[in-house]
């Protein structure tokens, strides 16, 4: 149910903001492009201000954005909370000291990274990403939110590919997101 005041009006006008676009990356994917919801003033507000309201609650005093769509999110909606931003971001990106996690892909592997100063220890952090997929890149960011000291507040996605079973990597926290495709 949707018990947001914003109303599911709101939902249906993200629905249909993101577009489709088949085979990106690659063939077989149906890749979900939010550049269109970012091209509407308006309703890009409202995504931010349903992420707000859903953690208002939840004393969020920070905000880790996920490279790299999930800085476009994070970013208004650490304004809007008045809090920091703090950025979790690929290997060999952040120029200052930082806390590293390495990770399993399907093939191969990654790291995420954190600078040691973007959280104080025991700061409550909000997790913000553009998309839930397989959930081992959030699930990795949690594991640098907790290398920094920090204490998860929650996790926001845009999108949630609920087909992908992500959620079950990300523990017991508080986990919204806007839109699910299942």
């Amino acid at each position: 149910g949707d018990s947001h005041p914003m109303g599911s009006d709101t939902v249906s006008r993200l629905y249909n903001a993101i577009r489709d676009v088949p085979d990106f990356p690659k063939a077989g994917i149906v890749f979900k492009d939010i550049t269109p919801l970012l091209l509407d003033a308006e309703l890009f507000g409202s995504a931010v201000d349903m992420i707000c309201d859903e953690h208002r609650d939840r004393r969020v005093e920070k905000v880790v954005a996920i490279e790299s769509r999930g800085f476009l999110l994070g970013a208004p909606v650490a304004l809007r909370l008045g809090v920091g931003l703090a950025l979790a971001r690929k290997e060999g990106k952040l120029p200052w000291r930082r806390h590293r996690v390495e990770y399993e892909l399907e093939y191969g592997s990654d790291v995420i990274e954190l600078h040691e100063d973007g959280i104080r220890p025991g700061e409550r952090v909000l997790v913000v990403d553009d998309v839930l997929a397989t959930g081992g890149t959030a699930a990795a960011t949690l594991e640098v939110v907790k290398l920094a000291g920090g204490e998860v507040a929650g996790l926001s996605f845009l999108i949630e590919l609920a087909f992908l079973g992500g959620r079950k990597k990300l523990g017991a926290n508080p986990i919204q997101a806007l839109l699910s495709y299942s």
